[in-house]
């Protein structure tokens, strides 16, 4: 029938290389990392191909399904994922997104493995989780000489091994953590669960885990009440003689998003652990894998925006309405143009804060500083502008990117979970203030950093002034007060950052069009609203998927 003939659809966004992204690319000629940029192209080639999105399709559709129990009865407490997801799991392995940089003895390793994660992670979200929490297991392991010597080559490793087998049997392994409970969420020094010391020197732990994403993980550092305190602890799913390690799968968290992905509630019934660290000091521990994630969620959270970004992109290019190319429209070019700023702004903190930890994992303390309040800093804003953006990216398709086929509802329901994952808006903003009051070096390297460029842009000098002042008044006044201004307070120290590393190391156009509309008088209260004069094809330019 001539009313089933199909005009003015947009062609799928498949086919082209996703690392063709100037924000990511520039960071690492910045770097001086050149010698990643054959892996990078090989990594992009595959993420914007068919095969790749069809795998995170077919893992998306079909989520994990848990089995307690064998077929006779036995508890066996094993996860069965979509073959889709293994394939996704074991791309992202052989490229090293894992725990590779910590074993990489090339320049910028760190920069190296945000810039790939940022160009895969547009095939699959929940893949991701197990892939982070392998990164950032290392770090704290290390508080255990004995055991990191024992699994960090398996961590590090290029191999991607699902098999439950006793850990130092297999070619690879992947890691998780198991910390909040039901009574405490982030307030993990209120969990129950306890560790009782054997004659042996491992610990058999007792207690109920809220929320344990990737069950089928190898390795899993776990918090408990050991005599001395909140203690961090290596529990292993198969001990070295090849028994289970109780540990009871009580369900799967039916959940909004990152469906591919599986989240548990545990239940450890005398479990048996090896002590990482020293007892009582299990936050101080753990927080080195958790200040690993949450450069993650940053990263995951511009990642989704530039996915965001580019499919709006090609959808305006190539439907017409109102008798023009939705691209050639002053409004959709003013709202692309913002969701691009936004994107290649939180891009630009999230690679950047990956430069840092190389320089800090070298030995350097200020660049260590830096990193401690930046990260949290942009953990609470990045991730706080993840939905809002998604939402726009979304109804730049209209009608359209309400179907699941656009994959765009998928976005949607992913970006508020970076924003909530180690840590809601609130528990980032309180560790900001932890970090001021505790650690006042970091402040003045913050303030030393955005001032640096003096002069560059009136605007951000007249917002770094207010800060300064801003800041002074939380360190002089009641602690109560700091809290009640503190979510204004680190936005704006969020957005000054970004502001300046724009200024320093971006685009122009793309500088100017955030300074305009993020620190200027002319301040939008949504996106799509930059003002006039902003060079928007030179921003829209950057943005534009390549396909092809």
């Amino acid at each position: 029938m001539a009313t089933h003939t199909v005009t003015n659809q947009v062609p799928p966004l498949v086919g082209y290389d996703a690392s063709e992204q100037p924000v990511v690319l520039e960071a690492l000629a910045r770097a001086g990392a050149d010698h990643a940029m054959d892996e990078l192209r090989e990594v992009g080639r595959l993420a914007g191909s068919a095969d790749a999105l069809e795998w995170g399709d077919r893992a998306e559709a079909n989520p994990p399904i848990l089995r307690t129990h064998d077929r006779y009865g036995n508890r066996i407490d094993e996860v069965d994922y979509d073959p889709a997801y293994h394939e996704l799991m074991r791309r992202a392995v052989g490229f090293g997104l894992h725990g590779a940089p910590w074993a990489d003895p090339r320049p910028s390793p760190h920069l190296v493995r945000a810039a790939k994660s940022s160009v895969w992670g547009q095939t699959d979200a929940g893949h991701g989780c197990p892939i982070s929490m392998t990164y950032a297991v290392v770090p704290a392991l290390r508080h255990a000489p004995d055991l990191a010597g024992t699994y960090e080559p398996l961590l590090t490793g290029p191999h991607y091994d699902p098999d439950l087998a006793p850990a130092t049997t297999k070619r690879g392994l992947t890691a998780g953590m198991s910390m909040t409970e039901k009574q405490g969420g982030s307030d993990v020094r209120s969990n129950t669960t306890r560790a009782t010391p054997n004659a042996d020197g491992t610990y058999s732990i007792t207690g109920h885990k809220w929320f344990t994403s990737a069950p089928m993980s190898d390795l899993f550092l776990v918090l408990a009440q050991a005599p001395g305190g909140l203690t961090c602890f290596l529990v292993p799913r198969v001990l070295p003689d090849g028994s289970r390690n109780p540990f009871l799968l009580q369900r799967l968290k039916d959940k909004l998003g990152n469906r591919s992905n599986a989240s548990s509630e545990v239940e450890y019934d005398q479990t048996t652990g090896w002590i990482v660290g020293e007892e009582g000091r299990g936050v101080a521990t753990i927080i080195e894998m958790v200040n690993m994630t949450r450069l993650d969620c940053t990263l995951g959270t511009a990642t989704g925006m530039r996915v965001g970004v580019a499919n709006a992109v090609h959808h305006a290019m190539h439907r017409r309405a109102f008798g023009a190319a939705l691209i050639d429209q002053p409004l959709m070019r003013n709202v692309l143009a913002d969701l691009a700023v936004e994107a290649e702004a939180s891009t630009t903190v999230a690679l950047w804060l990956a430069e840092l930890t190389d320089l800090a994992s070298a030995g350097d303390r200020e660049a260590d500083a830096l990193r401690r309040i930046g990260l949290a800093v942009s953990k609470y804003y990045v991730c706080k502008r993840g939905p809002i953006h998604a939402a726009e990216a979304l109804e730049c398709l209209g009608g359209n990117g309400y179907v699941e086929d656009s994959r765009m509802p998928r976005l949607y329901r992913e970006a508020p979970l970076l924003s909530v994952w180690e840590g809601s808006g609130n528990v980032a903003a309180l560790d900001v203030l932890r970090a001021m009051a505790k650690q006042p070096e970091t402040v003045e390297a913050f303030l030393g950093t955005v001032s640096s460029a003096r002069g560059a842009d009136a605007r951000l000098d007249s917002a770094v002034d207010r800060l300064g002042g801003a800041l002074t008044a939380i360190a002089t006044g009641h602690p109560d007060e700091a809290q009640y201004v503190a979510r204004r307070v680190i936005g704006d120290m969020a957005v000054i950052l970004q502001g300046h590393l724009l200024l320093q190391h971006g685009d122009p156009a793309v500088a100017d069009a955030f300074c305009a509309s993020r620190l200027g008088a002319d301040r939008g209260d949504v996106l799509g609203t930059l003002p006039a004069g902003v060079d928007t094809s030179a921003i829209l330019d950057r943005v534009t998927p390549k396909v092809g």
